[in-house]
């Protein structure tokens, strides 16, 4: 096991879990009622296999602690592991084959089609078995983990220390904390895990990966033409006659492309739970209002991003080693792993895997503008223009939308700047430009959810301005 060390942004990471109050992995939602109970078994194996496949080969947890803190029990589901290939097989039926799912070397694990079997993982789209994650922990801090921390001054210190210490009590904010990180001026001024935890173990960044998507997208702006604001974002879609030809990757950025998914419509049940792929589920989607008109938080937009992405790149090979070589590498997320369909497509909606260090590193590419050791990474102003209010926005109180970030200026009093990835169970990298500091939060959270915008507000009260 490497060992890292790192600290640009504000992050903190702390976790302590109250025993009576673990939160684990609920029933794959999205169930309809029409669907059949061979649908909702499988769906069931499904989401066991990927969490333990993902948890153990891409996030560096145990068997244990997945056991007893993320999955819900496993009942009458049988469940084989082969550590020695890296499969794991979940029985749900005594007619239809387990349901399998493959870590792959790089790209990480991969579900199979409900109905196949082994035979089927000769067919994956693989990287070669020469490339590996850079070892980058020795390297200074933020790419590697030398020199990540300071010390603030005494007074400083604690008064952010009751801020941390709260973020794990589940009262003051809410949430069950497993990681906290505070990064101000690039070093790492807080850290805290919860026991199970650590700095290099990683957990779902659920809904946060959608901030790396849209990091994908503006590299592909940059390398290799993406026009965001092109009508047909799919080339599928480009058909003349075809209503989503006005779909632009714009639309899909802002979560506005006016595509189908409310309830059980949405393709992403299939897609995270059946092994269906994004070119045939996503893609072929239709509408159900026109583009740019109404915010319709769907998953599926991010995935269609990427395949948007994939079709720029215009090379297979070059794409699967993309999101690796062109953004996290280069920043020194080599401990972050995001997943594709069998017919390799990223999702990158979710089903990405990620440290609390990787978080902050990805909080203080954006705030020094997407440019790392002197290199540009993202285009110029595309940290601004992901923090600028798309023209629908979501109802409500609560935080206003970008482009795949969530918008926290004037939340909780928090400076209007301040804008994070957001993700399922409180995954969060709050990026506060104006006071060069990066809050990261991670969690295991229960339906009340984490005051992230208080928690970070609070923290920035602690530091001296």
């Amino acid at each position: 096991m490497r060992n890292r060390v790192a600290g640009i942004l504000f992050t903190v990471v702390f976790v302590a879990v109250p025993a009576m109050a673990q939160q684990r992995l609920a029933a794959p939602v999205g169930v309809r009622p029409e669907d059949t109970k061979s649908y909702v078994a499988s769906a069931n194996a499904s989401l066991r296999a990927v969490a333990l496949c993902s948890g153990l080969w891409s996030g560096n947890q145990t068997r244990e602690l997945i056991e007893r803190r993320i999955l819900p029990p496993a009942g009458d589901l049988k469940t084989d592991v082969d550590e020695a290939r890296r499969i794991v097989q979940v029985t749900y039926s005594d007619t239809m084959p387990p349901r399998i799912v493959v870590w792959r070397n790089v790209l990480g694990c991969v579900q199979l089609p409900a109905g196949a079997t082994l035979d089927a993982v000769k067919y994956l789209p693989q990287v070669s078995p020469r490339l590996h994650a850079p070892d980058l922990d020795d390297r200074p801090w933020p790419t590697g983990d030398r020199d990540a921390a300071i010390e603030l001054p005494s007074a400083e210190k604690r008064a952010l220390s009751r801020v941390v210490d709260a973020a794990f009590d589940g009262n003051t904010y809410g949430g069950i904390t497993w990681g906290v990180i505070g990064v101000k001026g690039g070093k790492i001024v807080a850290e805290r895990y919860d026991p199970d935890f650590g700095v290099h173990v990683g957990h779902q960044t659920h809904s946060a990966a959608k901030s790396f998507a849209a990091s994908m997208v503006g590299i592909a702006t940059r390398k290799y033409r993406l026009d965001i604001q092109r009508p047909g974002a799919l080339e599928e879609w480009r058909r003349a006659g075809d209503p989503r030809g006005r779909i632009t990757a714009e639309h899909l950025l802002h979560m506005s492309s006016g595509l189908y998914g409310e309830g059980g419509g949405s393709p992403q049940s299939d897609i995270y739970f059946q092994g269906a792929t994004v070119e045939g589920r996503a893609v072929t989607n239709h509408l159900d209002s026109l583009p740019g008109t109404r915010f319709l938080y769907n998953p599926p937009d991010t995935m269609l991003l990427m395949r948007a992405v994939r079709q720029a790149v215009h090379d297979d090979g070059k794409y699967l080693v993309y999101p690796f070589q062109e953004l996290f590498w280069k920043i020194g997320m080599t401990r972050t792993i995001t997943s594709s369909d069998w017919n390799g497509d990223f999702l990158m909606s979710g089903q990405t895997y990620s440290t609390a260090r990787d978080f902050a590193r990805f909080g203080l590419l954006y705030l020094a503008d997407g440019v790392w050791n002197g290199e540009r990474i993202l285009p110029e102003g595309w940290a601004n223009y992901v923090a600028t209010p798309s023209p629908v926005q979501p109802t409500g109180d609560g935080p206003r939308y970008g482009a795949q970030f969530w918008l926290y200026g004037g939340q909780a009093g928090l400076p209007a700047d301040a804008y994070s990835p957001n993700g399922g169970q409180g995954q969060y990298a709050m990026i506060v430009p104006s006071r060069n500091v990066v809050v990261v939060r991670r969690g295991i959270d229960e339906a009340s959810g984490f005051k992230i915008a208080q928690f970070a507000a609070d923290a920035l009260g602690a530091l001296a301005p």
